[in-house]
């Protein structure tokens, strides 16, 4: 017995009349992007006439020319004698160095704050509860004025507080022991990255063939060889020196090592803290959003709580996480921008005062948007194809 496919409808013949849903369609999309780009040329033809008529000039020429202002907080090498282009990359390495960092504790500590509301423990649950609570009830920029305002108070550099040996706390900032970095660490610390990375894909491999057969298989060889013994070989072989140099009160004031100035750190508490809390309740409806059977199913098979939340319950939970997880690093990147609040030194900042000295608003604004956009998009760029990389394939 044979079976006859449904014959497909003849195509319509096109027509050119508005009646025609088609060029109905094709019109309106073409008038609506025409009535757009029009409202956009008026608009940026009005602004270059205004600008004309003030005679204030327009283009990035003024990139080019001496900035004369002085930025106290860069990890670049930056003098008032450079030029203005020199002062935005300063200014957006200062807030990548707020954005990257920040997302990275936000993760961390609102991991273990969303874990830590569903322990056992009733006083550690509540605790985590009044974290999340407390923190995401108040602004973010009251917070931050708060932790610059407590930072402003600690006692002066001679009375610093030192917690442990060579770390001191102070209206200074946080002041940290450091390590020179010169060519040679450079590429140990590569070798390390470049070992942990081979280790998490082992180590995946390994946990997977566990899965399998119920075997378990040591770990621990492949992190000796890959994350010591390969970078303490790069750095025996490039003669790396790990010299830690320790800061020094000299004055009033700290030589030495690495400071964290008052209002970076008070900027970089205050967005962690606001930040991870909202992360702990996304980490925690993503555990809870995992039917209870994978719980009891793990515990049949005789595996540890922490294994199981690790490896079986966790993983399945990111589907849910990781969505709105990505707007939360969205927010924390352009909420730093609130840097200016206690005069810490961000793109935001520097293209202020580029404005008021050079008069170029339209392509300070313009500079600012590039840069927050660029970062953002890349943010969900990576988010996304990490996403698409965890989510379940139907079969």
């Amino acid at each position: 017995m044979t079976t006859s496919t449904p014959k497909r409808p003849p195509a319509r013949p096109l027509r050119l009349s508005l009646d025609d849903p088609r060029i109905a369609g094709l019109f309106w999309q073409i008038l609506v992007v025409g009535i757009a780009i029009g409202i956009v040329a008026w608009l940026w033809s009005n602004a270059v006439h205004n600008l004309s008529v003030r005679r204030i000039s327009t283009g990035f020429a003024f990139l080019g020319r001496e900035a004369g202002m002085p930025i106290s907080d860069s990890w670049i090498e930056y003098t008032p004698k450079n030029t203005y282009l020199r002062a935005f990359i300063v200014g957006l390495v200062n807030t990548l160095r707020v954005a990257v960092i920040g997302i990275v504790l936000a993760t961390v500590v609102g991991t273990l704050v969303g874990i830590a509301r569903l322990s056992t423990n009733w006083l550690l649950s509540r605790l985590a509860a009044v974290y999340v609570e407390v923190l995401r009830d108040l602004p973010l920029l009251l917070q931050l004025l708060f932790w610059y305002v407590l930072m402003q108070g600690l006692p002066a550099a001679r009375q610093a507080w030192k917690p442990v040996e060579g770390v001191f706390l102070s209206n200074r900032g946080l002041i940290l022991p450091s390590v020179p970095l010169h060519d040679a660490n450079l590429w140990t610390l590569l070798a390390l990255i470049i070992g942990l990375i081979v280790f998490l894909i082992v180590r995946r491999r390994l946990i997977a063939q566990q899965m399998l057969d119920g075997k378990a298989r040591p770990v621990w060889p492949y992190a000796l060889g890959l994350v010591v013994a390969l970078p303490a070989l790069v750095s025996f072989l490039v003669g790396a020196s790990w010299s830690i140099t320790l800061p020094e009160l000299r004055g009033f004031n700290f030589v030495g090592g690495l400071t964290l100035a008052p209002e970076y750190f008070a900027l970089l508490i205050a967005l962690v803290t606001y930040t991870s809390a909202f992360i702990a309740e996304i980490v925690r409806s993503g555990i809870q959003a995992v039917p209870r059977g994978q719980w009891d199913a793990a515990k049949a098979l005789g595996l540890k709580p922490s294994f199981s939340l690790q490896h079986i319950v966790l993983p399945q939970a990111l589907r849910v996480i990781i969505p709105p997880m990505t707007s939360q690093y969205l927010n924390l990147t352009k909420n730093s921008s609130l840097a200016v609040a206690v005069g810490y030194q961000d793109i935001v900042s520097i293209a202020n005062t580029t404005l008021n000295q050079t008069g170029q608003a339209i392509e300070s604004i313009a500079l600012i948007m590039m840069v927050f956009l660029t970062i953002s998009l890349g943010i969900s760029l990576f988010m996304n194809w990490y996403n698409a990389r965890i989510a379940l394939v139907e079969r």
